[in-house]
């Protein structure tokens, strides 16, 4: 991996939305919304707090999470795309 993530951050590969309905329609790019679901792939040291103490992040490598609509960055490294997320940004980790 070229990325590698600071602080509180970590880097997700976003999943690709539903192509189809559960009834068989077919969803059209223009119609699908942002993915919000992606499986961790690098994870930063943690939050350093005022104190100099740093606080870990609680995901890891290989989580599959969900994170707020509109948060992270996108970045596209060679032909693979990337969202960097602050660890505030995500709202729930799928249990295996």
């Amino acid at each position: 991996m070229a990325l590698k993530p600071l602080g509180d951050r970590l880097i997700v590969k976003a999943v690709e939305a539903e192509e189809t309905t559960a009834g068989g329609i077919v969803i059209p790019d223009t119609a699908k919304e942002k993915p919000q679901k992606g499986e961790v792939i690098a994870v930063g040291p943690g939050k350093q707090l005022d104190n100099g103490k740093i606080v870990p992040i609680e995901v890891g490598v290989g989580d599959i999470v969900y994170y707020a609509k509109y948060g992270g960055t996108e970045v596209k490294v060679g032909a693979q795309e990337y969202v960097i997320l602050r660890q505030d940004d995500v709202l729930a980790v799928l249990d295996k």
